[in-house]
């Protein structure tokens, strides 16, 4: 039976009835709604309740709950909005969960949204408030790098969301669109691929936030201004990193800013362990690489005046900050440590000032020249005042080079792009192995700098000669306002280094609970079970005949490595059963693991060639049979630009084997198999 009251938009039953779309009853304060079903339409102030369990598919892509209303307050009282079974895949999850759409002054609260591609999407709202809400396990790319080598297509393309691409692509725990005045305050981020999108997103505040643990942004800024970004934590936002084999970072960041936004406020914010900690890039439009809307202005087009105070930018498989192709922008008082690159890089950036930072172990995975505290090249009328560098691969490196493509850009055009009026004052440098670094420089003034312990003090190469022509530079960190009542930077001390970054399949692992991993080595793997103490064995089942676990006589504590190995090539299966107390609340823990190692001894086969293998494959072949050959337990062969003398093939192969080029590669193994289906999967 279904009763019209005066609640026009909502469908209604009477309590005690069967559960229609929603139910509403009296509250002390509102009304409750029970929501069951998709389209669920909200009108004025209520509680929102959902069964336990329940799952609202979004099935066409327009919210399973929608506000209609101006100047109301719905609060979810923690009730779960699930769009998917908890079972689903990462990157399989669609629709959005709550939807808002033109309308001013509503206030969301106590969110708990779960399972669907974007959490809430907001688009031309004007004083929206979210807080006190939390977003998990919603979509999420299944990541294809391993801890042995990187796949190129898990590299993400910030570059172009005129279109909404970010949320379209990538998916969001929040997406702010269109918007003005908005509030973000006391929302959690977990188990996802990005968490706040600002797409034309001004005059906003978000603070109190922790969009942590994820394989996308923490936060992404497109064409938004005007706003405070103050006492979030943005930490572990990364993809494409496995410690001490590769850092790529594949343009992952704690914090994103793209396409000219302009005088935000970042302030006091935790950015640490991303791809980059912020990755800042003035965009196509302002380059040129992308049509212009009539009589656009490329002059000063760009991230500008962008405040960045008191943050940690720190653990970064790339950058601490990158910010390219922007003017007037100030880095103050930040702590800059252990970015495997360098801690700020500001390609062809204009009137930044980078003062009283604390920079530290900068650079020890740098790129060739660039590695260490700040990298700047083409870049002008930057102050490099009152910072302190210790340990740094490099302190400061400014450079021009012949950029042809980039230099016939409109931007180069109207900005120029000289590396010149660029001042070094008053800084300390410590056991740094350049502390200065000049390549092909205009005018630079340097004056008042301490160079002490180990390393060279200034190396110019090719650039104008210093002076020191410059007056005292007294420093103060500029006045901005600072909302919130968390302290986030240093609250994860505890995670410091980038040996705490660990990659799975679905992202970055986040500390809080048990991980295991497999790795991969000669004729076996290991099992490495972290975050579980009192680690015991139940169950061991092992393929007869070759294949074996080593395991501990007695309780092991975190982290347990268990030695699965093969005595004999073939293809050997294993079950191992554990049980223990997870580090994080003590609560116990026990796992199954089954898996399989195949164990094999491949001939590698390396030889010069002159016949091209896709004109006359035999003869190709024909020449292999005067190669070097090498026994291996594996094909991991990482020529990069090298060829087989780069690789450690056999000292034979090191010496005479063939260069980078005209080379050919053939393995061949005997692997005797069960009988079964098998899938193949090679990383080239």
């Amino acid at each position: 039976m279904r009763l019209d009251i005066a609640w026009p938009v909502l469908h209604v039953v009477l309590l005690g009835l069967p559960l229609g779309t929603a139910v509403v009853s009296a509250a002390d304060e509102f009304p409750v709604v029970r929501v069951t079903e998709d389209d669920t339409t909200i009108d004025r102030s209520c509680r929102i309740e959902i069964e336990p369990g329940w799952v609202i598919a979004d099935v066409a892509g327009d919210g399973a709950i929608r506000i209609v209303a101006d100047d109301i307050e719905v609060d979810f009282g923690g009730s779960v909005l699930r769009g998917a079974p908890m079972d689903a895949a990462g990157n399989a999850l669609r629709g959005v969960g709550v939807r808002v759409d033109g309308r001013k002054g509503v206030t969301l609260r106590g969110l708990d949204v779960r399972g669907y591609k974007v959490g809430l999407r907001a688009t031309d709202t004007r004083s929206l408030t979210i807080e006190r809400s939390a977003f998990s396990g919603n979509f999420r790319q299944h990541l294809l790098s391993t801890p042995a080598a990187e796949e190129v297509g898990d590299w993400l393309s910030p570059h172009r969301n005129d279109e909404g691409q970010w949320r379209e692509l990538y998916g969001a725990a929040i997406s702010l669109e269109r918007s003005t005045d908005a509030t973000v305050r006391d929302v959690t981020v977990r188990e996802g691929q990005n968490g706040i999108i600002l797409d034309r997103v001004t005059e906003s505040r978000l603070y109190d936030n922790d969009a942590s643990f994820l394989s996308g942004w923490g936060l992404a800024l497109w064409r938004s201004s005007d706003n405070i970004i103050s006492r979030n934590a943005f930490d572990f936002c990364i993809r494409g990193y496995s410690h001490g084999v590769y850092n790529r970072g594949q343009d992952s960041a704690g914090i994103l800013m793209f396409e000219q936004c302009s005088r935000n406020v970042i302030a006091e914010n935790s950015v640490t362990h991303g791809g980059d900690g912020f990755f800042g890039h003035a965009g196509r439009e302002a380059l040129g690489e992308s049509p212009p809307p009539e009589g656009f202005d490329y002059r000063r087009a760009g991230n500008d005046e962008n405040l960045l105070v008191r943050n940690d930018f720190s653990d970064a498989a790339a950058h601490g900050i990158e910010m390219t192709f922007g003017f007037d922008n100030v880095f103050a008082s930040n702590r800059i440590r252990g970015n495997a690159i360098c801690g700020v890089w500001g390609g062809y950036s204009q009137g930044t000032v980078i003062a009283n930072n604390t920079f530290r172990a900068n650079g020890d995975a740098g790129y060739g020249l660039e590695r260490g505290g700040i990298n700047i090249e083409h870049g002008s009328g930057t102050l490099v005042l009152a910072n302190q560098f210790d340990g740094d691969a490099c302190g400061v490196h400014l450079w021009w080079d012949p950029d042809e493509g980039l230099l016939k850009t409109p931007w180069v055009k109207a900005n120029g792009a000289a590396c010149e009026r660029n001042s070094i004052v008053s800084n300390a440098f410590t056991d740094c192995g350049v502390a200065i670094h000049l390549r092909r420089t205009g005018s630079t003034l340097m004056k008042g700098n301490r160079f002490e312990g180990e390393g060279e003090s200034v190396r110019n190469e090719g650039g104008a000669e210093p002076t020191d022509q410059v007056g005292d530079l007294p420093w103060s960190d500029p006045e901005v306002p600072v909302l919130g009542r968390r302290r986030p930077v240093g609250r994860r001390s505890h995670l410091d280094g980038r040996q705490t970054i660990v990659m799975t399949e679905w992202g970055p692992w986040d500390h809080e609970g048990p991980l295991v991993q497999k790795s991969r080595v000669d004729h076996g793997l290991d099992l490495i079970v972290l975050g579980v103490a009192k680690l015991r064995v139940d169950r061991v089942t092992v393929s007869s005949g070759g294949l074996r676990i080593e395991t501990p006589e007695s309780e092991v504590q975190d982290p347990a490595v268990f030695r699965v190995r093969a005595a004999r090539p073939g293809v050997f299966t294993y079950t191992l059963g554990l049980r223990g107390t997870a580090v994080v609340d003590g609560s116990e823990w026990k796992q199954l693991l089954t898996g399989h190692v195949v164990s094999t001894d491949w001939q590698v086969r390396v030889f010069p060639w002159t016949v091209d293998p896709r004109e006359d494959l035999d003869g190709w072949r024909a020449e292999s049979e005067k190669g070097l050959v090498a026994t291996r337990s594996d094909l991991e062969l990482r020529y990069g630009g090298g060829g087989p003398r780069d690789v450690a093939l056999s000292e034979e192969i090191a010496t005479s084997g063939p260069g980078a080029d005209r080379f050919g590669t053939i393995a061949t193994a005997r692997l005797a198999m069960p009988a079964g289906r098998y899938t193949v999967r090679t990383l080239s």
